[in-house]
């Protein structure tokens, strides 16, 4: 991963690189707050202090140590010195570097889809982008060991210190195939500051030996040179055990301190106190200043020293801890309240005459001819990638042949739809990957881990293989096509975005797809929206949804999730009743991923079995490809009452059999009912945004499912949150009474929970009845 001796760059070099990585980070805030018109009077922001703390380690790794191959997950406070580098890498316009935060320009914080340089890694939810190289660590060596692609170099994680109380960082440190990862490298700008606060106590020690504990291999750097020469001095082991042991806080303190009150205050008191005071005694005040700001974290020769150290093993995934100073050489540095601190004009001009740079032209690169534009033209070519060709999947068939009789639940569906896809189109069930959080069998994914195998780094030795009471057959080996995880729905949804994004890694489309207990989704919601923000496709699917999974109790049952799906961006939400609908939205949605257009799918199931009949799927094989169209578009009329009905029942997923009896009812009673079934809320509300010119789409499911000439009050019901479907109403400006679940769940049977929820039979007919009444 590191250069060759031969090649590698002076210290000298690399300090003048750091110093004008320094400035253009600092300026590039500088220029977004202090230059560039504000006219909504709305802070722009910036983190002057967090890139300073990180410039010394992102400019020893770039221009020494990282190889194409690499890739790297940034704090998202350093993201101007990750766009400083990028500048003087020639990959970044000077145009850009006034932009930091303005529409179109530099984002925030680095992003893959929005900056003009493609981020390795999109981060900014802290704790989410930490972990995405381990999964991406894991996606590449799935793809790799299935498809033929470009070997994969280190996947590098830069995070703050206070990062590290992110639970996130410990679901994945503890899922155990994390501790096999060698490729993995975290290094931890250790700048003892939060947002608000100094970090209190001392906790390094013991965050090292949670690392040490899980498998890794730890690394700190906390002393510079000149410090650790010190230590050698007369005095110095007192100095050294005054520094380890005083508080957080108050080494934060003396980094504000001038060199008199250094002298009154860094002795402290006991042992040791008159051989310190002699030590500091002796040094000028531009000595003891450097000396107590002197740490490893900015010793470019040690962060070179810790990088190798790191590459010599290679059999576990290794974390450095960078000891560094908050807003580094800047005015603010030390002080708890940097943060979002600005220096002033006149600091930034000081700043200028510090690193040599020039305040009047402030984007200048180096000389041509210097040693340093020398090492950045180097250090471009060392970071060139290849450019990436994409093999997509092939396309999915229309469908998989499967008759749907009889009583099923679309969770029993979706467990046999993948060994029938295997039968039907192996090349596509061949890029199809599945993922659980420990629910692979509760989910029914046990026929196709049967049929494929789980994926694991190496073979293992399944000790079941001859029980013959065993219903799924735990194969282990690097061809697997299912991978089991531990329990954390994070884990799972981090590891779905990195699948989901091999095609534009790796150039190699996979077809990830999910299973999580519904419920879960809510607590997998931020890590799985961040995967899809960061470019992942894949499939979600949260199953057993709603009060329907009635005997395990509210603990399980979910119902807001049909809104989350809703409105989730660049993910389109299903919810089919019936187990052919569950086939065609499903093939679909495989369709979708894995492109540059792509998008991801989130499905919500039941175990609940209904009578497949009620679907009533047409034998004509137009009239069938009418259906399975309505349906791929959101939905289909189900029953279509003579003449003009009275009423619209609208349904959708598990409670189709309640609509039904209820529209069996109110026809009986006299009352027409033409009866709709959604597969998909979230494509109908889209078509309503088309139709009404607040989006671009097709609205022509619209005239589908509720015609202009069968407009009629409606009845909606769903097992979820009943608001979810309340924008139907406005589709022919009919009056809708909305049934669903606004409460917390309880054990019970079906039926009893539903009527308490009122989305049983008898229910619906009297709102359908009322609705008709307050209408008239």
């Amino acid at each position: 991963m590191a250069a060759t001796e031969q090649q590698r760059p002076s210290l000298a070099t690399l300090e003048a690189v750091q110093d004008r990585v320094l400035w253009l980070a600092t300026s590039i805030i500088h220029h977004a707050n202090k230059v560039r018109s504000t006219p909504s009077g709305v802070k722009v922001g910036g983190h002057q202090a967090s890139s300073a703390s990180m410039v010394s380690i992102m400019t020893a790794l770039w221009f020494d140590h990282l190889r194409g191959p690499d890739r790297v997950s940034v704090k998202p406070h350093a993201s101007p010195v990750l766009h400083a580098i990028e500048y003087l890498l020639g990959q970044l316009d000077p145009e850009h570097l006034t932009t930091l935060r303005a529409f179109g320009g530099l984002q925030s914080y680095p992003s893959r889809l929005k900056d003009p340089v493609p981020a390795d890694f999109s981060t900014g939810s802290v704790g989410i982008g930490a972990t995405a190289p381990i999964w991406s660590a894991i996606a590449h060596r799935y793809v790799a060991g299935h498809f033929e692609v470009p070997q994969g170099g280190r996947q590098v994680a830069l995070l703050g210190d206070a990062e590290l109380d992110e639970g996130a960082i410990w679901e994945t440190l503890v899922d155990p195939v994390v501790p096999h990862l060698g490729e993995v490298l975290w290094i931890v700008d250790l700048n003892r500051q939060s947002l608000d606060r100094i970090v209190p106590d001392i906790a390094a020690g013991r965050i090292a030996a949670m690392f040490d504990a899980a498998g890794w291999q730890t690394i700190t750097v906390k002393y510079g040179r000149w410090l650790r020469e010190l230590f050698e001095r007369d005095g110095g082991g007192a100095l050294r055990k005054r520094i380890d042991q005083m508080p957080n806080e108050e080494y934060q303190r003396l980094l504000r301190s001038g060199p008199d009150e250094l002298r009154d205050r860094l002795p402290g008191e006991g042992r040791g106190v008159r051989d310190l005071t002699k030590l500091i005694g002796d040094l000028d005040d531009d000595e003891l200043l450097r000396a107590i700001r002197d740490l490893g974290g900015h010793d470019l020769a040690d962060l070179r020293d810790a990088y190798a150290q790191a590459d010599a093993v290679t059999d576990r995934p290794s974390v450095i801890f960078a000891y560094t100073i908050k807003a580094w050489r800047l005015a603010t540095q030390g002080h708890p309240a940097n943060h979002s601190a600005l220096l002033g004009a006149a600091q930034w001009r000081d700043l200028a005459g510090a690193t040599g740079a020039d305040a009047d032209a402030p984007w200048a690169r180096f000389a041509e001819d210097s040693d340093e534009a020398t090492l950045c033209r180097a250090t471009a070519a060392r970071l060139t990638r290849p450019k990436t060709e994409l093999t997509t999947a092939p396309a999915p068939p229309a469908d998989v042949g499967r008759a749907h009789g009889g009583r099923a639940s679309t969770q029993q569906a979706f467990g046999r739809f993948f060994v029938d896809l295997s039968h039907k189109a192996p090349e596509v069930a061949a890029r199809v990957v599945t993922v659980s959080p420990d629910v692979a069998s509760s989910t029914n994914l046990g026929g196709w881990i049967n049929h494929v195998g789980i994926w694991h780094l190496g073979d293992r030795i399944d000790w079941f293989a001859d029980d013959t009471d065993t219903l799924v057959r735990w194969r282990e080996s690097a061809h697997g096509q299912h991978v089991e995880l531990g329990i954390a729905e994070g884990n799972l949804v981090g590891l779905l975005g990195e699948l989901g994004a091999t095609w534009s890694r790796d150039g190699q489309a996979l077809l990830p797809i999910g299973t999580i207990y519904d419920p879960f989704v809510n607590r997998a919601l931020e890590p799985w929206s961040f995967g899809m923000y960061a470019g992942g496709q894949s499939i979600l699917v949260g199953t057993p949804s709603g009060v329907t999974l009635a005997p395990e109790g509210g603990a399980h049952q979910s119902i807001i999730t049909p809104s989350v799906g809703l409105e989730q961006p660049r993910c389109v939400a299903w919810e089919p009743a019936f187990g052919q609908d569950l086939e065609w939205t499903l093939l679909s949605a495989l369709s979708q991923l894995g492109r540059p257009d792509g998008t991801s799918a989130y499905f919500r199931l039941t175990t609940r079995p209904i009578d497949q009949a009620l679907a009533d799927v047409p034998d004509d094989a137009e009239a069938r490809e009418a259906r399975r169209r309505d349906a791929l578009r959101g939905g289909y009329r189900l029953r279509a009452a003579p003449g003009t009905p009275a009423l619209t029942l609208v349904g959708v997923g598990a409670l189709l059999p309640e609509v039904c009896a209820a529209a069996d009812a109110l026809t009986g009673a006299g009352i027409a009912c033409d009866v709709v079934c959604l597969t998909s809320p979230d494509l109908v509300f889209r078509a309503l945004q088309a139709r009404q010119g607040l989006a671009d789409g097709d609205d022509g499911i619209l005239d589908a499912l509720l015609p202009a000439d069968r407009a009629a009050p409606i009845v909606s019901v769903l097992d979820g949150h009943p608001h979810t479907l309340s924008f139907l109403s406005a589709i022919r400006c009919v009056p809708i009474a909305c049934l669903g679940v606004d409460d917390f769940g309880q054990s019970g049977d079906v039926d009893d929970l539903y009527r308490y929820f009122g989305i049983d039979t008898e229910t619906i007919v009297g709102a359908a009845v009322d609705l008709l009444e307050t209408s008239s």
